[in-house]
């Protein structure tokens, strides 16, 4: 895996903007500082290499030991003009023989020699004035002006004080280490007369700037807000500590995609680059003994502490602490944070000094700080536990580290509670625990186990890979022959439930049927998975599978003495029926009450079995009754003390948003579902499809489908049949048809078909019904297609089920027309779009009535047929189905039809001034976002955007989007509310 060339320049819109005034706007003197790695010399080069026009002599000062005189500025004027010697310069220029040997035979001759030095340096500096002027050098840069020798930076001083010549001097240095540059100090320290002085102090990246900068490095992509808050942390948003780690992660194929981001894989600690890591050792290698030793402890403690715990710690005395300190804190290393309080910098560069020291010194650290922490804060768990480990401790960590991994799941730090409790399975020790010793490894291993199980449970989507070493963890405690039946059918059960979670359906449902046998001690958890058994959603399982799971669960609670339970399998049994198309569910659903004097785990129980029956019920079209059972659900949400619940029926909800035409805000909604870090692999997927659905209806194209195929198959993956997971298929078979693809679309309702068959789930299928029926017809085989619709309208229950009602009616519609009995069509096709108004389903209706219109025009009834055309194309476009709404438009105007042109594909005429869609997409630019960010604003594809940009650069008369952005700023154009809704102007 490898990551791009280099990443793009991102954030730091205030100094470039500040940079480019100062240089273009006469002489300046632009006193550029930060750390290293902060970024200097990239703000630097970014705006000086789009500088259009300007000559700009870059010189680098180089870390020697002892520099060469004017080296920096010698090499710099050679880069520049390294063939030829300017024209006209004075004999004053035979100063420069020494300097440039080269040159030797075109510059003047060598001058008499001076009595002093300082008349020679001044010569020297005149002619390098002169050869700067002849060069016509607009802006002179001095790269790590720290390093530069003294005669460097005192021709800069002397430049300064001339004025700059109408010339601009740019100087990047480090402050930490001007100390040991007195005249870089007399440079930055003062006003220069006829210049103005601008300092730019560089900070740390913002967790946004440092996802931008990291999305650049994978060519744009977006990474995750996690990914990029975890590089933040360990970085302090240094930029090439950022970029440097990144390639490492990469190189270790620690990042991975998923889900259209970049997101990583669990990490401990980064290593440390190493390019940080020798710039810190080498600034390690100058401080003496004392500052060394009181930075290597502060590198172990790693958190803030005051001068009489690092004094403790590195054994050394409060007054040899406090010269240590002085000399830490000045080589920059070291910061206060906090009154009496310091700590290293940045967490790397403490990192790379623990790093330097040798193991048996690192250990004693490690032992005295879990020492000081001991009797200085014993409940600092997650510090006991790191210094304990560090020190070679391991019965002491083993005591502190579960102990903090209990803390970390009462809390919610799933990931991190998960880390720890890797840790203690995978470590065996001779001195454990107290409850250990009484109980024994394999009571230890079970605990730790069932933790672990609950810690991913509760993690879920957020914890990605982990998930994997977490289940072969467990499998391994359940196949160690010291753990018993009881318990290892209990980690089983928890195992499929991690699963489930995880995504990995299919493997969850293997570990729920090979668990029962082992729960005869907890009736409870046996009969809740068997309820789960019950659920007709695993691929493959006929409905009598599921129905005997059913009857065991009810004869296992009629036994049991447990609330939960019963309510459990009451819920389940009207699930289970809805979805096997059973009508007796719905006198199951009447009787389900809440349970009284239940406390949260029951409520959390009815709750998500509510749930279950409304996501049940869609396939039915009873949409009134289905929010009532939501109404039900949320009134126990408060209660359940469970926020997946409330979690769970936002899906139903943008389900049910779809169907009814409740299209607004929908796709964004599901964009920032399907993207949040804690949502489930399976909820991201339907909510991806919800808002492919949404976009697909609106917008033509083939990246919109290609979206949809790929959900669906990735549905399919996780090993779950459910009725959401055919939505795709609908909506690829009836695009299919809509081409006059007949193959194409029995390719997508085909497998589907056979599928319910199989499992007998047939109201599934009342979507894919009469589009499957209409492609056997198409296809010639018309036989089959009677022979499949009559069985599908024996098998569903239309009187009880407004959904089958209209699929039947739709059935037949299709047939007829067929057959060309239009007139007979047309009356079938008007009374499943009666149907769909009525549950209501608007989508589905007007579909069903541009077959009205379609069977009329046929049937030589040209008014009536145009009529009811004109008013779906009408209310196609208000419901946001302006795809459908240009194919009957398409329609119409072949029938001599003057019809209204929206405009969308294509852009008005607007010369060289920018469309008020480049003028958004420029807005967005400014703000900082990627190509890809701003697509996603504006719902446009990155290339669209590209497109935009480069329209927008083209007409600014610039080469580079952040040019682009601050012409544009800095002239007024960027677009407003009200330009932006212009640009959906009809015509």
């Amino acid at each position: 895996m490898t990551v791009g060339v280099g990443p793009r320049f991102v954030g730091r819109e205030a100094e470039v903007a500040a940079l480019v005034g100062e240089i273009g706007d006469g002489s300046a003197l632009v006193v550029v500082e930060g750390e290293p790695g902060i970024g200097k010399s990239r703000l630097v080069r970014h705006v000086l290499e789009e500088a259009a026009g300007r000559t700009v002599l870059w010189c680098t000062a180089p870390a020697l030991s002892e520099p060469f005189p004017l080296g920096p500025v010698v090499d710099g004027i050679r880069r520049l003009s390294p063939d030829r010697v300017p024209d006209g310069l004075s004999p004053m220029a035979g100063a420069l023989r020494p300097l440039f040997p080269e040159w030797a035979r075109l510059l003047p001759p060598p001058l008499d020699p001076l009595e002093t030095a300082g008349a020679t340096r001044h010569r020297l500096f005149r002619a390098l004035g002169e050869l700067l002027d002849r060069l016509a050098v607009d802006v002179l840069v001095l790269e790590d002006a720290h390093w530069a020798d003294t005669t460097t930076l005192e021709l800069l001083l002397t430049l300064v004080a001339s004025g700059g010549g109408n010339r601009s001097l740019v100087v990047t240095y480090r402050p930490a280490e001007v100390a040991e540059a007195p005249a870089l100090l007399r440079l930055t320290s003062r006003s220069p007369a006829g210049m103005r002085l601008v300092r730019i102090a560089l900070g740390p990246l913002s967790v946004r700037e440092t996802g931008q900068l990291v999305g650049s490095m994978f060519d744009g992509e977006q990474v995750s807000a996690d990914f990029a808050a975890f590089l933040r942390e360990r970085t302090d948003g240094v930029p090439l500590a950022v970029e440097e780690c990144v390639r490492l992660l990469a190189d270790r194929r620690d990042v991975v995609r998923r889900g259209g981001r970049w997101i990583r894989r669990v990490l401990g600690d980064l290593e440390v680059p190493a390019t940080v890591r020798d710039s810190v050792l080498e600034r390690l290698t100058r401080i003496p003994g004392v500052g060394r030793r009181l930075l290597e402890t502060a590198a172990v403690l790693g958190v803030p502490a005051d001068a009489a715990m690092l004094a403790e710690v590195a054994g050394i005395s409060r007054a040899e602490a406090g010269e240590g300190l002085a000399v830490a804190l000045s080589a920059g290393l070291l910061q206060e944070s906090g009154a009496g309080r310091f700590v290293f910098r940045h967490g790397l560069d403490a990192q790379a000094v623990g790093e330097s020291m040798p193991v048996s010194r690192r250990r004693l650290l490690h032992a005295r700080a879990a020492d000081v922490w001991a009797r200085r804060a014993p409940d600092a768990l997650e510090r006991l536990a790191h210094h304990s480990r560090e020190a070679g401790e391991l019965g002491a960590w083993c005591r502190y580290a579960e102990a903090g991994a209990d803390v970390a799941l009462e809390s919610g730090d799933d990931r991190n509670a998960v880390g720890l409790l890797l840790q203690l399975l995978g470590t065996e020790v001779d001195t454990a625990p107290d409850t250990d010793a009484v109980h024994g490894p394999a009571e230890r291993r079970r605990r730790l186990a069932t933790k672990l199980g609950e810690a991913v449970f509760y993690g879920g989507a957020a914890l990605g890979d982990i998930v994997d070493t977490a289940v072969e963890a467990i499998h391994r405690v359940i196949a160690d022959p010291r753990v018993g039946k009881a318990d290892g059918g209990e980690l089983r059960l928890l195992l499929g439930r991690m699963l489930w979670r995880a995504g990995r359906r299919r493997a969850a449902f293997t570990e729920f049927e090979a668990t029962v046998p082992d729960l005869g001690h907890r009736p409870d958890l046996a009969g809740i998975t068997m309820c789960s058994l019950a659920m007709p959603v695993v691929p493959g399982w006929p409905a009598t599978r599921h129905l005997g799971w059913l009857s065991r669960a009810e004869e296992h609670a009629a036994r049991a003495d447990s609330t939960h339970l019963r309510v459990a399998v009451g819920t389940a049994r009207a699930a289970t029926l809805l979805l096997l198309g059973d009508a007796s569910a719905w006198a199951s659903i009447g009787a389900l009450h809440r349970p009284a004097h239940t406390g949260p785990r029951d409520m959390s129980v009815h709750a998500t079995g509510l749930l279950n029956v409304a996501a049940a019920a869609l396939p039915w079209g009873r949409y009134e009754e289905t929010r009532g059972l939501l109404r039900a659900a949320a009134a126990l949400i408060p209660d359940a003390e469970h926020h997946r619940v409330a979690e769970g029926s936002r899906l139903i909800e943008a389900t049910l948003a779809w169907h009814t035409g409740a299209w607004d805000g929908l796709a964004p909604a599901m964009r920032r579902l399907a993207d949040a870090e804690t949502t489930e692999v399976h909820d991201a997927l339907v909510a991806r499809l919800l808002g492919g659905l949404v976009r697909g209806a609106s917008e033509a194209g083939p990246e919109n489908e290609t979206e949809l195929r790929t959900v669906a198959r990735q549905l399919t993956v996780l090993g779950i049949a459910e009725p959401v997971a055919l939505l795709p298929w609908v909506f690829l078979g009836r695009r299919a048809l809509q081409d006059g693809d007949a193959q194409r679309a029995l390719d997508v309702t085909a497998p589907a078909a056979e599928a319910v068959a199989a499992k007998g789930v047939w109201l599934w299928f009342a979507d894919l019904a009469p589009l499957h029926a209409e492609a056997l017809a198409r296809s010639d085989r018309r036989a089959e297609a009677e022979a499949f619709v009559g069985a599908f309208t024996r098998a569903v229950e239309p009187s009880l089920a407004p959904v089958a009602a209209g699929a039947v009616h739709l059935c037949g519609a299709v047939l007829a027309e067929h057959d060309e009995d239009v007139a007979g069509a047309a009356e079938l096709y008007r009374s499943a779009a009666s149907v769909w108004a009525g549950i209501p389903r608007p989508y589905d209706e007007l579909l069903a009535l541009e077959g009205v219109g379609r069977c009329l025009l046929a049937d030589g009834r040209r008014g009536d047929g145009l009529g009811v055309l004109r008013d779906v194309r009408t209310r196609l476009t208000a419901l946001g189905a302006a795809r459908d709404g240009d194919r009957i438009a398409r329609v119409l105007r072949e029938q001599g039809e003057d019809v209204v042109r929206t405009w969308r594909r294509g852009r008005r005429g607007y010369g060289d001034a920018l469309s008020p869609r480049e003028r958004e997409v420029l807005a967005l630019v400014a703000r900082g976002l990627t190509n890809r960010e701003a697509a996603e604003e504006l719902y446009l594809s990155p290339r669209t955007v590209g497109r935009h940009l480069e329209s927008a650069m083209r007409k600014l008369h610039v080469t580079t989007r952040t040019a682009a952005a601050t012409t544009a700023m800095e002239a007024g154009l960027l677009a407003t509310g009200s330009d932006s809704a212009s640009d959906g102007t009809t015509h």
